[in-house]
């Protein structure tokens, strides 16, 4: 597993444990308004993105998957990601009824990578499931989100096929490099959601970066995805502006010195800022949400 360099709209590639080459580069629709997602995504394939990221949660695969219909683009130069939610998890049937309804709203005959969304519910027979619809041809590589290691390496002593991919919060402040390691030595890939951290702590103006990025002749948010890339990390940054799109993937013709990437290590404060996976308040509350 590690990082090579892809000819495909010059964006560098990550080999999964399984051997499955994955953007290191993509686009996410969090968020994304579901009125406003078909013509979001196409701006971003316009821009040169080919991996897209959704989940039954977000209530937007069905424009995710117009916009890739209408794209034109051949569906093997596309690596398309969505997720099954908690409530979705009652039973190996019931996820695989729910990786159907997923594949049909998509508009898809396969997927790339499915991941369980969180590390809920009966996430055990959905991992089962996911493992037959692997065999079977119907989901290319298979992983997990938000899965802390104690879970995580629960989940992989005691089934056959490890994670390929965790999904988890990282950015400047929450940089889980501990973490990282610990993936990166059980085979699973790393990749970041919200690597801008949604702009809290007053991300795009903090000095640390701004002066770094000033002396690339780039944004902060340039800087923080190439020192997320740089540290082999998958990141799927989100945008409904099509100029922002394309400043974003254009991170590929700069490195961060050492001492650069020392000084962004320095601003991590080791805690979520959105929510603690293990506070029984946040598991209750994600536990009970349904995907409409």
């Amino acid at each position: 597993m590690g990082i090579v360099v892809s000819m495909t709209n010059a964006i560098p590639q990550v080999t999964l444990s399984n051997g499955v080459q994955m953007p290191v580069l993509g686009f996410g629709v969090f968020q994304v308004p579901v009125e406003q997602t078909e013509q979001v995504v196409t701006d971003a394939l316009a821009a040169g993105y080919r991996s897209l990221d959704t989940a039954a949660s977000y209530g937007n695969e069905e424009a995710v998957g117009r916009a890739i219909a209408a794209s034109g683009i051949v569906r093997d130069e596309l690596f398309v990601t969505t997720k099954l939610w908690v409530l979705e998890s009652g039973g190996e049937d019931e996820a695989k009824r729910a990786f159907e309804r997923s594949l049909r709203r998509l508009g898809l005959d396969y997927l790339d990578l499915y991941l369980i969304h969180q590390p809920f519910g009966d996430y055990y027979s959905s991992w089962r499931a996911m493992q037959d619809l692997h065999r079977d041809g119907r989901i290319r590589a298979i992983g997990v989100a938000n899965f802390y290691p104690d879970r995580l390496v629960d989940l992989i002593d005691h089934n056959e096929i490890a994670p390929a991919v965790n999904q988890v919060e990282t950015h400047p402040f929450f940089q889980r490099a501990a973490e990282q390691d610990f993936m990166c030595e059980r085979g699973v890939q790393i990749e970041s959601w919200g690597p801008f951290a949604e702009g809290r702590n007053n991300l795009f103006s903090n000095p640390v970066l701004s002066e770094i990025g000033a002396a690339h002749g780039k944004s902060v948010a340039q800087v923080v995805l190439r020192w997320l890339v740089q540290r082999g990390v998958v990141v799927i940054p989100k945008s409904v502006r099509p100029e922002r799109m394309r400043e974003n993937s254009d991170i590929f013709d700069f490195q961060l010195t050492d001492a650069q990437m020392a000084r962004i290590a320095g601003l991590d404060t080791g805690t979520s800022l959105f929510f603690d996976h293990r506070d029984p308040e946040a598991v209750s509350r994600l536990g009970k949400r349904r995907v409409d």
